[in-house]
């Protein structure tokens, strides 16, 4: 029976010939990840257990972003706990105020992932990294505890869903449309525990951030993780930055898949997903009628630097609405420092934005941007639960960085 690209990378790290959906194994891991909310409690973990040692200190990585720079005194206990423990076990891929960035910008950026790699996460987000060719999920703290001591992890090998992408996306869709459309077609748990694997000849239409946005959002289809092949734009974009030798697997012609769906990327439209679940999906040109008070442009989703360029491509020379408060948040900050010296930075003031150094902040109602009761938010953000960005009477738009910035100009809804 032939394997899918996911059963592949399993079963090469469980050391197998083969595995099949349902099989439990072990695998060994490439990269443990954690951020300042969620290391902290496998911290606590992992000495709880005894542990003295991490397995590999090149094979972890904390990233300060979720609270950083600290908003409170509570975040910055966490931190703290953070840069003793990553001081304490010389662990090499620590990143803190000045060159941290939003952890699942700032891996691939860094080429602290690449092809093959089998990696897990404390962060639901983890999937992401599918995009370059990797299993790559997340787990809970505990699991982070025990792969960060051992080097190692569990999983259930999971089947999957084909994507067969034909198709090119028209100007100013992106892969933030292709993944709301997607999720409203099948809904947040239309690919539980599966893993959604994205081929076809249109895939060689899609950026690496395009397919970076798409695999990070198949959590919020209940995916276990997301994957890309590993083709020419992969490469590019691994060449010169990817800290290990890419491996590439490809699935069998005879992989078994639960299904097949055919996306057709010219037929994209710009999508927004209404409150309060990210499968409520709607054309945008339907939405026009719907005021907002908020602009977020960032995030793991779409905070890198075709988001930006989006964002510029709307915004420069013109005026952002009265009342509507926009802020736009660089993932990292290599693309912080890229929007400074293309002149950017200068151009979202003058429009009335603010620019914000990396973090998640507001995505999860942390900070930099909380919603008061009865106010709207269109977001670049992954999730728009009751309360996700403030007051559970606050709503929240999901939406792309070209949707968000044409409604910054307009006060309502719109596509450009």
């Amino acid at each position: 029976m032939g394997m899918t690209m996911t059963q592949k990378i399993l079963a090469s790290h469980a050391g197998l010939e083969s595995v099949e959906a349902g099989q439990l194994i072990n695998a060994k891991l490439d990269i443990v990840l954690g951020n300042d909310i969620t290391t902290p409690v496998a911290v606590n973990e992992f000495k709880k257990a005894g542990f003295e040692n991490v397995f590999d200190k090149d094979h972890i990585a904390i990233v300060l972003d979720h609270f950083v720079p600290n908003k409170d005194i509570k975040a910055a206990e966490q931190s703290k706990q953070c840069r003793e423990f990553a001081c304490e076990h010389c662990v090499s891929h620590f990143y803190d105020v000045g060159k941290m960035g939003i952890e699942h910008a700032l891996l691939p950026e860094q080429g602290v992932v690449t092809a093959g790699d089998c990696i897990i996460g404390a962060d639901s987000h983890t999937c992401t990294y599918g995009a370059l060719g990797a299993f790559s999920t997340g787990v809970g703290s505990t699991d982070m505890a025990a792969g960060m001591a051992t080097g190692m992890a569990w999983f259930k090998v999971p089947s999957a869903i084909k994507f067969e992408l034909t198709g090119k996306l028209t100007e100013n869709c992106s892969g933030k449309d292709v993944i709301l459309t997607i999720i409203g077609m099948i809904g947040v748990d239309g690919a539980l525990y599966k893993s959604m694997e994205f081929t076809g000849e249109g895939v060689k239409n899609l950026s690496m951030d395009d397919r970076l946005c798409i695999c990070n959002m198949a959590i919020e289809a209940g995916a276990k993780n997301g994957i890309f092949p590993v083709d020419e734009c992969t490469l590019k974009y691994l060449d010169g930055r990817s800290e290990r030798k890419p491996v590439i697997f490809e699935a069998d012609e005879d992989a078994v898949y639960e299904k097949t769906i055919e996306i057709n990327l010219s037929k994209i439209v710009p999508t927004v997903s209404c409150p309060h679940l990210p499968e409520n999906t709607h054309p945008a040109c339907e939405l026009h009628n719907i005021k907002i008070d908020q602009v977020v442009i960032g995030s793991c989703t779409n905070g890198r630097m075709e988001d930006m360029e989006a964002a510029y491509k709307v915004l420069n020379g013109k005026k952002i609405a009265d009342g509507v408060r926009c802020i736009i948040i660089p993932a990292t900050m290599q693309i912080m420092r890229e929007c400074v010296e293309r002149g950017y930075v200068t151009a979202f003031i003058d429009a009335g934005a603010v620019v914000s150094t990396p973090t998640c902040g507001p995505c999860l109602g942390g900070y930099m941007g909380i919603l008061a009761e009865g106010e709207r938010c269109i977001s670049t953000t992954n999730r728009n639960f009751v309360g996700r960005m403030g007051h559970v009477k606050s709503e929240v738009y999901l939406a792309s960085p070209y949707t968000a910035a044409a409604s910054a100009l307009t006060g309502y809804i719109t596509e450009l």
